[in-house]
Protein backbone atom coordinates (compact mmCIF):
# COMPACT_ATOMS: atom_id res chain seq x y z
CA UNK A 1 0.00 0.00 0.00
CA UNK A 2 1.00 3.58 -0.79
CA UNK A 3 1.45 5.68 2.77
CA UNK A 4 -0.38 9.24 2.38
CA UNK A 5 1.37 11.75 1.38
CA UNK A 6 2.73 14.10 3.55
CA UNK A 7 2.68 17.27 0.99
CA UNK A 8 -1.15 16.84 -0.56
CA UNK A 9 -2.17 19.53 2.09
CA UNK A 10 -1.42 22.39 0.02
CA UNK A 11 -1.95 20.92 -3.36
CA UNK A 12 -4.66 22.14 -5.41
CA UNK A 13 -7.44 19.06 -4.03
CA UNK A 14 -9.96 19.92 -6.87
CA UNK A 15 -7.47 19.23 -9.27
CA UNK A 16 -6.56 16.04 -7.77
CA UNK A 17 -10.37 14.94 -7.59
CA UNK A 18 -10.84 15.77 -10.93
CA UNK A 19 -8.01 13.57 -12.78
CA UNK A 20 -9.05 10.38 -9.76
CA UNK A 21 -12.58 10.96 -11.33
CA UNK A 22 -11.29 10.90 -14.42
CA UNK A 23 -8.76 7.78 -14.18
CA UNK A 24 -11.85 5.71 -12.81
CA UNK A 25 -14.12 6.93 -15.78
CA UNK A 26 -16.44 9.46 -13.77
CA UNK A 27 -15.30 12.55 -15.74
CA UNK A 28 -17.92 14.71 -16.34
CA UNK A 29 -19.89 13.24 -13.49
CA UNK A 30 -22.33 15.21 -11.79
CA UNK A 31 -21.46 16.10 -8.26
CA UNK A 32 -23.90 16.51 -5.10
CA UNK A 33 -21.69 17.62 -1.81
CA UNK A 34 -23.60 15.87 1.16
CA UNK A 35 -24.06 17.21 4.28
CA UNK A 36 -20.31 17.13 6.58
CA UNK A 37 -20.24 14.83 10.08
CA UNK A 38 -17.38 15.60 13.16
CA UNK A 39 -14.86 14.27 11.19
CA UNK A 40 -12.24 16.48 8.25
CA UNK A 41 -14.05 13.62 5.81
CA UNK A 42 -16.26 14.86 2.85
CA UNK A 43 -18.44 13.00 0.65
CA UNK A 44 -20.62 13.49 -2.65
CA UNK A 45 -22.55 11.83 -4.21
CA UNK A 46 -21.92 11.26 -8.24
CA UNK A 47 -24.09 10.47 -11.36
CA UNK A 48 -23.23 9.61 -15.01
CA UNK A 49 -25.34 7.94 -17.58
CA UNK A 50 -27.51 6.35 -15.07
CA UNK A 51 -24.68 5.44 -12.59
CA UNK A 52 -24.07 6.16 -9.81
CA UNK A 53 -21.39 5.97 -6.72
CA UNK A 54 -19.68 7.83 -3.81
CA UNK A 55 -16.99 9.93 -3.17
CA UNK A 56 -14.85 10.12 -0.13
CA UNK A 57 -12.43 13.10 0.46
CA UNK A 58 -10.42 12.12 3.47
CA UNK A 59 -7.37 14.25 2.71
CA UNK A 60 -3.81 13.28 4.39
CA UNK A 61 -2.72 13.82 6.96
CA UNK A 62 -5.50 14.45 9.31
CA UNK A 63 -7.41 11.62 7.47
CA UNK A 64 -6.56 8.01 6.37
CA UNK A 65 -8.10 5.74 4.06
CA UNK A 66 -6.58 2.99 4.64
CA UNK A 67 -8.64 1.86 7.36
CA UNK A 68 -11.59 1.88 5.92
CA UNK A 69 -10.42 0.02 3.00
CA UNK A 70 -9.21 -2.72 5.37
CA UNK A 71 -12.48 -2.95 7.24
CA UNK A 72 -14.65 -2.44 4.68
CA UNK A 73 -13.26 -5.31 2.29
CA UNK A 74 -13.30 -7.44 5.51
CA UNK A 75 -16.93 -6.81 6.87
CA UNK A 76 -18.13 -7.43 3.21
CA UNK A 77 -16.21 -10.98 3.54
CA UNK A 78 -18.11 -11.61 6.26
CA UNK A 79 -21.95 -11.22 4.62
CA UNK A 80 -22.19 -7.58 6.08
CA UNK A 81 -23.25 -4.46 3.95
CA UNK A 82 -20.59 -2.13 4.10
CA UNK A 83 -20.15 -0.20 0.74
CA UNK A 84 -17.79 -1.88 -2.02
CA UNK A 85 -15.21 -0.09 -2.70
CA UNK A 86 -14.65 0.99 -6.69
CA UNK A 87 -11.65 2.50 -7.05
CA UNK A 88 -9.24 3.46 -4.23
CA UNK A 89 -6.56 6.46 -4.15
CA UNK A 90 -4.70 5.91 -1.09
CA UNK A 91 -2.13 8.59 -1.24
CA UNK A 92 -4.20 11.21 -1.86
CA UNK A 93 -7.07 9.52 0.58
CA UNK A 94 -9.75 9.42 -2.28
CA UNK A 95 -12.41 6.47 -2.26
CA UNK A 96 -14.84 5.90 -5.28
CA UNK A 97 -17.78 3.79 -3.34
CA UNK A 98 -20.82 1.97 -4.10
CA UNK A 99 -23.75 4.29 -3.36
CA UNK A 100 -26.13 2.61 -0.75
CA UNK A 101 -29.19 5.25 -1.03
CA UNK A 102 -30.49 7.97 1.24
CA UNK A 103 -32.16 5.45 3.76
CA UNK A 104 -30.19 6.15 6.85
CA UNK A 105 -31.89 4.52 9.96
CA UNK A 106 -32.13 8.24 11.14
CA UNK A 107 -33.95 9.45 8.07
CA UNK A 108 -36.48 6.34 8.13
CA UNK A 109 -36.98 7.53 11.91
CA UNK A 110 -37.96 10.90 11.48
CA UNK A 111 -40.38 9.66 8.58
CA UNK A 112 -41.97 7.27 10.98
CA UNK A 113 -40.70 4.15 10.13
CA UNK A 114 -40.86 1.36 12.87
CA UNK A 115 -38.60 2.17 15.66
CA UNK A 116 -38.37 -1.28 16.82
CA UNK A 117 -38.42 -2.91 13.74
CA UNK A 118 -34.99 -0.84 12.24
CA UNK A 119 -33.42 -1.55 16.40
CA UNK A 120 -33.97 -5.37 15.41
CA UNK A 121 -32.21 -5.08 12.56
CA UNK A 122 -29.23 -3.60 14.07
CA UNK A 123 -28.53 -5.63 16.77
CA UNK A 124 -29.38 -8.81 14.60
CA UNK A 125 -26.17 -7.46 12.54
CA UNK A 126 -24.34 -7.26 15.56
CA UNK A 127 -25.66 -10.60 16.59
CA UNK A 128 -24.54 -12.14 13.29
CA UNK A 129 -20.57 -10.26 13.52
CA UNK A 130 -20.29 -11.36 17.31
CA UNK A 131 -20.86 -14.87 16.33
CA UNK A 132 -18.09 -15.19 13.89
CA UNK A 133 -15.19 -16.59 16.21
CA UNK A 134 -12.16 -13.99 17.00
CA UNK A 135 -9.85 -15.59 14.76
CA UNK A 136 -11.76 -14.67 11.64
CA UNK A 137 -14.21 -11.30 12.82
CA UNK A 138 -10.42 -9.47 12.77
CA UNK A 139 -8.72 -7.60 9.64
CA UNK A 140 -5.40 -7.94 9.48
CA UNK A 141 -3.32 -5.10 12.19
CA UNK A 142 -6.57 -4.47 14.17
CA UNK A 143 -5.26 -2.54 16.94
CA UNK A 144 -6.50 -3.35 20.35
CA UNK A 145 -9.53 -1.19 22.50
CA UNK A 146 -7.03 -1.76 25.91
CA UNK A 147 -7.14 0.31 29.06
CA UNK A 148 -4.56 2.84 27.79
CA UNK A 149 -7.49 3.65 24.75
CA UNK A 150 -10.33 3.60 26.87
CA UNK A 151 -8.49 5.71 29.78
CA UNK A 152 -7.46 8.35 26.76
CA UNK A 153 -10.90 8.85 25.71
CA UNK A 154 -12.70 9.07 29.13
CA UNK A 155 -9.66 11.82 30.03
CA UNK A 156 -10.91 14.16 26.92
CA UNK A 157 -13.85 14.75 29.56
CA UNK A 158 -11.27 16.44 32.00
CA UNK A 159 -9.17 17.61 29.04
CA UNK A 160 -12.03 19.41 27.56
CA UNK A 161 -14.95 19.53 29.25
CA UNK A 162 -13.98 19.95 32.50
CA UNK A 163 -11.93 23.11 31.92
CA UNK A 164 -14.76 24.45 29.59
CA UNK A 165 -17.48 24.81 32.48
CA UNK A 166 -15.28 25.39 35.27
CA UNK A 167 -13.08 28.36 33.56
CA UNK A 168 -9.66 26.62 34.87
CA UNK A 169 -7.57 23.85 33.91
CA UNK A 170 -7.74 20.30 35.83
CA UNK A 171 -5.01 19.49 38.69
CA UNK A 172 -2.64 16.96 37.74
CA UNK A 173 -3.72 14.71 41.15
CA UNK A 174 -7.33 15.12 40.26
CA UNK A 175 -6.96 13.90 36.46
CA UNK A 176 -4.94 10.87 37.69
CA UNK A 177 -7.48 10.01 40.46
CA UNK A 178 -10.09 9.90 37.35
CA UNK A 179 -7.83 7.82 35.71
CA UNK A 180 -7.01 5.38 38.59
CA UNK A 181 -11.02 4.92 38.76
CA UNK A 182 -11.56 4.08 35.83
CA UNK A 183 -8.85 1.36 36.00
CA UNK A 184 -10.75 -0.17 38.75
CA UNK A 185 -13.85 0.00 36.34
CA UNK A 186 -11.84 -1.41 33.48
CA UNK A 187 -11.52 -4.48 35.21
CA UNK A 188 -15.00 -5.94 34.84
CA UNK A 189 -13.99 -6.55 31.48
CA UNK A 190 -11.69 -9.26 31.97
CA UNK A 191 -12.84 -12.70 30.45
CA UNK A 192 -15.47 -10.61 28.46
CA UNK A 193 -15.79 -12.08 24.74
CA UNK A 194 -13.75 -9.72 22.51
CA UNK A 195 -14.79 -9.41 18.80
CA UNK A 196 -14.08 -6.44 15.78
CA UNK A 197 -16.07 -3.14 17.74
CA UNK A 198 -16.94 -0.94 14.89
CA UNK A 199 -16.94 2.26 17.75
CA UNK A 200 -19.56 4.80 15.93
CA UNK A 201 -22.79 1.78 15.77
CA UNK A 202 -26.02 4.29 15.57
CA UNK A 203 -28.97 5.13 14.00
CA UNK A 204 -26.75 7.57 11.76
CA UNK A 205 -24.16 5.20 10.46
CA UNK A 206 -26.68 2.25 9.76
CA UNK A 207 -28.89 1.66 6.22
CA UNK A 208 -32.03 0.10 5.45
CA UNK A 209 -31.10 -1.85 2.17
CA UNK A 210 -34.83 -3.71 1.31
CA UNK A 211 -32.58 -5.02 -1.70
CA UNK A 212 -31.21 -7.50 0.23
CA UNK A 213 -31.58 -9.92 2.65
CA UNK A 214 -30.72 -10.39 6.38
CA UNK A 215 -28.40 -8.65 8.44
CA UNK A 216 -27.43 -7.63 4.95
CA UNK A 217 -30.31 -5.32 4.85
CA UNK A 218 -28.62 -3.60 7.37
CA UNK A 219 -25.54 -0.83 5.39
CA UNK A 220 -22.70 -0.16 7.71
CA UNK A 221 -21.47 3.33 6.70
CA UNK A 222 -18.83 5.00 9.40
CA UNK A 223 -15.84 1.89 10.63
CA UNK A 224 -12.96 2.79 9.67
CA UNK A 225 -11.73 3.36 13.49
CA UNK A 226 -12.50 -0.32 14.51
CA UNK A 227 -10.62 -1.82 16.99
CA UNK A 228 -10.89 -5.10 18.83
CA UNK A 229 -12.77 -4.67 21.90
CA UNK A 230 -15.74 -6.23 23.56
CA UNK A 231 -18.65 -7.21 22.38
CA UNK A 232 -20.95 -5.01 24.79
CA UNK A 233 -19.44 -1.79 22.75
CA UNK A 234 -20.93 -1.55 20.07
CA UNK A 235 -24.42 -2.63 21.76
CA UNK A 236 -24.48 0.01 23.28
CA UNK A 237 -23.07 2.89 21.31
CA UNK A 238 -26.75 1.64 19.71
CA UNK A 239 -28.65 1.61 22.38
CA UNK A 240 -27.45 5.01 24.41
CA UNK A 241 -27.40 6.82 21.37
CA UNK A 242 -25.88 10.75 21.94
CA UNK A 243 -28.53 12.14 19.65
CA UNK A 244 -31.99 10.75 20.20
CA UNK A 245 -34.13 9.78 23.04
CA UNK A 246 -35.21 6.13 22.10
CA UNK A 247 -38.67 4.78 22.72
CA UNK A 248 -39.20 4.17 26.66
CA UNK A 249 -38.44 0.03 26.91
CA UNK A 250 -36.81 -0.40 23.50
CA UNK A 251 -33.21 -0.37 25.01
CA UNK A 252 -33.89 -2.90 27.42
CA UNK A 253 -36.45 -5.09 24.98
CA UNK A 254 -33.14 -4.67 22.66
CA UNK A 255 -30.82 -5.86 25.11
CA UNK A 256 -32.56 -8.82 25.73
CA UNK A 257 -33.11 -9.81 22.46
CA UNK A 258 -29.06 -9.35 22.15
CA UNK A 259 -28.59 -12.02 25.32
CA UNK A 260 -31.49 -14.68 23.84
CA UNK A 261 -28.94 -14.83 20.85
CA UNK A 262 -26.05 -15.63 23.08
CA UNK A 263 -27.45 -18.10 25.86
CA UNK A 264 -23.84 -19.30 27.84
CA UNK A 265 -23.11 -15.39 28.31
CA UNK A 266 -23.17 -14.62 32.15
CA UNK A 267 -25.77 -11.81 31.79
CA UNK A 268 -24.61 -10.28 35.06
CA UNK A 269 -21.11 -9.86 34.13
CA UNK A 270 -22.19 -8.66 30.41
CA UNK A 271 -24.44 -6.39 32.38
CA UNK A 272 -21.75 -5.04 34.09
CA UNK A 273 -19.09 -4.06 31.23
CA UNK A 274 -22.00 -2.66 29.21
CA UNK A 275 -22.42 -0.16 31.64
CA UNK A 276 -18.66 0.35 32.27
CA UNK A 277 -18.10 0.86 28.34
CA UNK A 278 -21.71 2.89 28.12
CA UNK A 279 -20.16 5.41 30.64
CA UNK A 280 -16.88 5.62 28.82
CA UNK A 281 -18.38 5.99 25.91
CA UNK A 282 -20.55 8.98 27.71
CA UNK A 283 -17.62 10.48 29.30
CA UNK A 284 -16.28 10.64 25.96
CA UNK A 285 -18.50 12.08 24.42
CA UNK A 286 -19.34 15.13 26.89
CA UNK A 287 -15.21 15.72 25.85
CA UNK A 288 -15.71 14.95 21.94
CA UNK A 289 -18.53 17.81 21.86
CA UNK A 290 -17.12 20.09 24.06
CA UNK A 291 -13.92 20.00 21.65
CA UNK A 292 -15.75 20.35 18.64
CA UNK A 293 -17.10 23.17 19.77
CA UNK A 294 -13.92 24.90 21.65
CA UNK A 295 -11.72 23.69 18.53
CA UNK A 296 -13.16 23.41 15.18
CA UNK A 297 -16.47 25.57 15.74
CA UNK A 298 -19.03 22.93 15.42
CA UNK A 299 -21.51 24.38 18.44
CA UNK A 300 -24.15 22.50 17.48
CA UNK A 301 -22.93 19.70 18.75
CA UNK A 302 -23.48 21.15 22.62
CA UNK A 303 -27.22 21.26 22.21
CA UNK A 304 -26.81 16.83 22.56
CA UNK A 305 -24.97 17.38 25.69
CA UNK A 306 -27.78 17.13 28.63
CA UNK A 307 -28.83 13.93 26.59
CA UNK A 308 -25.44 12.46 27.21
CA UNK A 309 -25.49 13.95 30.70
CA UNK A 310 -28.62 12.19 31.16
CA UNK A 311 -27.30 8.58 30.10
CA UNK A 312 -23.98 9.08 31.98
CA UNK A 313 -25.79 9.64 35.40
CA UNK A 314 -27.82 6.46 34.44
CA UNK A 315 -24.71 4.80 33.87
CA UNK A 316 -23.29 5.50 37.10
CA UNK A 317 -25.55 3.68 39.39
CA UNK A 318 -24.14 0.86 37.98
CA UNK A 319 -22.04 -0.49 41.09
CA UNK A 320 -19.62 -1.64 39.26
CA UNK A 321 -19.05 1.84 38.95
CA UNK A 322 -18.74 3.26 42.42
CA UNK A 323 -15.25 4.63 42.73
CA UNK A 324 -16.04 6.31 39.02
CA UNK A 325 -19.17 7.59 40.37
CA UNK A 326 -17.92 8.89 43.69
CA UNK A 327 -15.29 10.75 41.93
CA UNK A 328 -17.95 12.46 39.61
CA UNK A 329 -20.03 12.99 42.97
CA UNK A 330 -16.45 15.08 43.96
CA UNK A 331 -14.87 16.92 41.27
CA UNK A 332 -18.67 17.28 38.59
CA UNK A 333 -21.22 18.84 40.78
CA UNK A 334 -24.45 18.39 39.79
CA UNK A 335 -24.47 22.21 38.28
CA UNK A 336 -21.55 21.25 35.95
CA UNK A 337 -23.30 18.70 34.29
CA UNK A 338 -24.70 20.67 31.84
CA UNK A 339 -23.53 21.57 28.42
CA UNK A 340 -21.19 24.25 28.60
CA UNK A 341 -21.26 27.87 26.96
CA UNK A 342 -20.28 28.16 23.34
CA UNK A 343 -17.27 30.45 22.87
Amino acid sequence: MTAPSATIEGANREAIITAFLAKCGWAGAARHKLPGDASFRRYERLSLDGRRAMLMDAPPPKEDVRPFLRVARHLTKLGLSAPHIFEADEANGLLLLEDLGDDTFTRLLAKGEDETALYELAVDALIGLHHVPIDKVLPLSTPPYDEAKLLEEARLLTDWFLPAVSGAPVAAAVVESYASAWRGAFKVLDGQPYTLVLRDYHVDNLMRLPSRSGIAACGLLDFQDALVGPTAYDLVSLLEDARRDLAPGLAQAMMARYLAAFPKLDQDKFAAAAAVLAAQRNAKIVGIFTRLSRRDGKHHYLGHVPRVWRLLNSDLDHPALAEVRAWFDAHVPASLRRAPEAP
